[in-house]
């Protein structure tokens, strides 16, 4: 009998222990940062105003970002060209909820953004990880990243082969649309779209199915930030503060 409860007692020790370290190894595991949206191009005027709570040096490569701690190493991406910059968050601040990042004119200047439709991909750079680094797009600040991260390696894409066909695919015109919530069921959907339709002006608010448990809420398409940016306040106002915007 003793024997029994010694067997027992083992298994629920092992049991407790076995899940205690999948505990563990589940709560180790990170979630990177990833988002695209319109960046805020820095202006002195905007930290006076109050637009921005942080201030920035526009001849130098700095960022400003509301969730991502400074000295994270993001990547980001103009997907008109393709253009890219690897960096460090300079600093955390606040900023209107319609912006997903705060750039210096230099960092706006690499990435040959349009200063009237600023909109960029923003990733959290995995550590210990290969990343590519395409040509014609590694900077000197870049390159002290790519130093002084823990890197298992670094390559170097050669993209002139690629080039025609990512013209091409530039050349498409793109819209703007805002995710405004995901629904399991399309009359919850179909429901606060006909609410949202007596509080805001936009009449271009549609339903999309995603899968057969998955209903997609969004308004658009928009064409650019300044046909996009009222309606994202308005929604913004009525208490939706994870809006998602994207691009196709």
């Amino acid at each position: 009998m003793k024997k029994i409860k010694i067997y027992i007692s083992l298994f629920l020790i092992c049991l407790i222990t076995g899940c205690a370290t999948q505990s563990t190894k589940h709560k180790a595991e990170k979630i990177y940062y990833s988002s695209s949206g319109f960046a805020l191009i820095y202006n002195d005027l905007d930290y006076k105003n109050g637009a921005v709570s942080r201030k920035l040096n526009n001849e130098k490569i700095g960022t400003i970002h509301s969730i991502l701690k400074p000295f994270t190493s993001v990547k980001i991406i103009n997907p008109e060209n393709s253009n890219f910059i690897e960096t460090k968050i300079t600093k955390k601040g606040n900023y209107s909820n319609i912006f997903n990042i705060v750039l210096t004119k230099e960092i706006a200047k690499i990435l040959e953004l349009d200063v009237d439709n600023p909109y960029v991909e923003i990733f959290e750079i995995k550590k210990n990880k290969k990343f590519v680094a395409k040509e014609g797009n590694t900077f000197d600040e870049e390159r002290k990243v790519a130093q002084s991260a823990p890197v298992d390696e670094v390559k170097i894409d050669d993209l002139s082969k690629d080039k025609t066909n990512n013209d091409n695919k530039n050349t498409e015109n793109k819209n703007y649309f805002i995710n405004i919530n995901n629904f399991y069921y399309f009359d919850s959907a179909n429901n606060l779209k006909i609410e949202l339709s007596k509080k805001i002006t936009t009449k271009n608010l549609s339903i999309e199915k995603i899968n057969d448990t998955k209903y997609r809420l969004y308004a658009g398409p928009f064409k650019n930030f300044s046909s996009l940016k009222s309606t994202y306040i308005s929604l913004n106002n009525l208490g939706f503060d994870d809006l998602n915007i994207y691009r196709k």
